[in-house]
């Protein structure tokens, strides 16, 4: 009788044992396996910009980060050649962008600019208010981050004294044609 109990309690026990084992072993084994989520947030994000008219702006997500696009009117462009003396790296000589955006204009085609909507300083997403004089009367129209107050031009340059240490960070992106983006590819890789 007392052989039985231990007979069949050394069988539950190494069928607890075997389950076990391959609970822990399947989803570790699983883990080595490509993630097809993880895939589909890298891959390249295509944007058809036909619907946004000038002084308009859109927000797309890629990879979990918001990209603000916005078409730039005359007036807008105009602009950022007359502020310069308010920025703090005017020239983009700090690596925030690809190197074919380290331009006045912080794009390809100096309508449209695409950014990553977070601010530099800690992380938050930044308003766009592209009106002058909509945040004060020096306001010439960029972006403000209403978490510590950062400003930032419509090239998304950051202006002096803000909190942010750099300008936003432009993604790489190439033009399919003349109203379609490819963002996450670099049209000098292609």
């Amino acid at each position: 009788m007392e052989e039985d109990r231990r007979r069949l309690l050394s069988i539950l026990v190494t069928l607890m044992a075997g389950f076990g084992i391959t609970a822990t072993t399947v989803p570790f084994l699983n883990s080595w396996q490509p993630n097809p989520f993880k895939l589909t947030k890298t891959a390249p994000l295509k944007v058809d910009l036909r619907t946004l008219a000038a002084g308009e702006s859109m927000i797309v997500a890629w990879q979990n980060k918001p990209i603000w696009i916005i078409h730039r009117t005359q007036a807008m462009l105009d602009t950022l050649s007359q502020i310069h003396s308010l920025l703090r790296d005017p020239n983009s000589l700090v690596k925030q962008q690809p190197t074919y955006a380290r331009n006045e204009y912080r794009s390809l085609n100096p309508e449209y600019l695409i950014v990553i909507g977070l601010c530099t300083h800690l992380g938050c997403s930044p308003l766009f208010k592209p009106k002058r004089g909509e945040l004060n009367s020096e306001w010439v129209g960029g972006f403000y981050c209403p978490c510590h107050g950062s400003t930032f031009d419509l090239a998304g340059r950051v202006m002096k004294g803000a909190p942010a240490p750099t300008n936003l960070e432009i993604p790489s992106y190439r033009f399919i044609n003349a109203y379609t983006i490819l963002i996450g590819e670099d049209p000098e890789l292609v």
